[in-house]
């Protein structure tokens, strides 16, 4: 091999692995402020004590700090089953609009609170489905799909 094909090889392998470097570091960095999809959230350090109601969940990690957001997004349909919420908990402040979006994975979702303030009604599978509510009192709401809630797709909105 020339000097010169293994500089340009050099060249092309390093200008290679930076776009794998940068496509991966892309795919993993969300947006931390109410976009929902597995980014790199920031969470409350003095989140609530949800007496086990995520401990079938796959992907609760803390409950996802979204104050001071006017509007979030709750991805339904994650993880490896589709059986989850992505975040799982939020806290917002009053006034804020959740919004759930559908990815098309783990067949047929809904969002339904268990006190009956919301529900997006019957199952719907697919995606670019949504469903939005708007927190108007503080408190802590607890919501599940139906049909997967003993899959550990559970959620919870605290509203500060």
């Amino acid at each position: 091999m020339t000097t010169e094909h293994a500089t340009g090889r050099r060249q092309f392998l390093t200008a290679a692995g930076g776009v794998v470097l940068a496509t991966t570091l892309a795919g993993c960095s969300g947006d931390g402020g109410g976009g929902g999809g597995g980014g790199d959230y920031e969470y409350l350090e003095d989140g609530p004590d949800y007496g086990g109601w995520f401990s079938d969940t796959e992907t609760f990690e803390g409950t996802v700090d979204w104050t001071g957001e006017d509007a979030v997004t709750v991805d339904v349909g994650v993880g490896s089953n589709g059986f989850n919420f992505d975040p799982p908990a939020i806290a917002v402040d009053a006034g804020t609009t959740v919004t759930w979006e559908w990815t098309g994975q783990g067949g047929a979702h809904n969002v339904v609170a268990e006190d009956g303030s919301f529900d997006s009604g019957q199952e719907e599978s697919g995606s670019g489905i949504t469903f939005e509510h708007t927190f108007e009192s503080t408190g802590e709401y607890r919501y599940v799909c139906t049909p997967h809630e003993t899959l550990g797709m559970v959620g919870a909105v605290v509203v500060r």
